[in-house]
């Protein structure tokens, strides 16, 4: 209890307030040490987390574990769901941590001196047992955490665009070396151009055959 209030002042002093999605991130950081039986906070990068959402939650997580974006720790794929996968990377082991369908309701029951709902919620979840907050099982990582994880320093240029390409996050297509974005897989498009990647793709690939 007191480690758990400790990483709550400190998610809030991040966020000028705690709100019980940080109370939900700390408590699913926490749990995720004890189950591995992981030292957490850690000050290395045994520990990869793969977040389901972004915000406040999220920061909770991180500052229960130690897992963030910057230190390459942390991914987020986001699916719109407070869950986490956590990945102990010298085991390859992973579970998936989410909370119990019917932690909103019972939180009233371990807070009845609250006001509201959002306050039930910010003190139940504090209060709750592990299994009436969370539910938990042990799942594979659809990519290989190789993969996931890459090695640092590596560097490649984009035939297309010429873009650098850091993290080995570039693809093979017809031979030649692309960005994911130059494949047809971006979150965004050129305002003014429409560009025909496959005949782009195609045009490079015969150029290069050619040569």
């Amino acid at each position: 209890m007191e480690k758990m209030q400790l990483l709550l002042k400190k998610s809030a002093k991040m966020h000028k307030h705690l709100c019980p999605r940080q109370v939900l991130g700390v408590r699913m950081g926490i749990l995720a040490g004890e189950l591995f039986n992981l030292d957490l906070p850690q000050t290395r990068k045994r520990l990869l987390t793969i977040v389901e959402t972004d915000g406040c939650f999220t920061d909770g997580i991180s500052v229960a574990t130690n897992c963030w974006v910057g230190r390459r720790t942390l991914r987020v794929e986001d699916l719109g769901k407070v869950a986490a996968t956590f990945v102990d990377t010298k085991t390859n082991s992973a579970l998936r941590i989410a909370p119990n369908l019917e932690a909103r309701s019972l939180a009233r029951d371990y807070a009845p001196e609250a006001k509201n709902r959002w306050e039930s919620q910010l003190l139940g979840y504090q209060r709750m047992s592990i299994e009436d907050l969370f539910v938990w099982k042990n799942v594979q990582l659809t990519t290989s955490l190789e993969t996931l994880i890459s090695y640092p320093g590596k560097r490649a240029n984009c035939a297309m665009c010429g873009e650098e390409i850091i993290n080995q996050r570039e693809v093979i297509q017809d031979k030649l070396v692309l960005c994911k974005t130059c494949t047809g897989v971006s979150y965004y498009v050129e305002e003014l151009e429409a560009v025909d990647l496959n005949l782009t793709i195609s045009t490079l690939a015969q150029s290069k055959h050619a040569a």
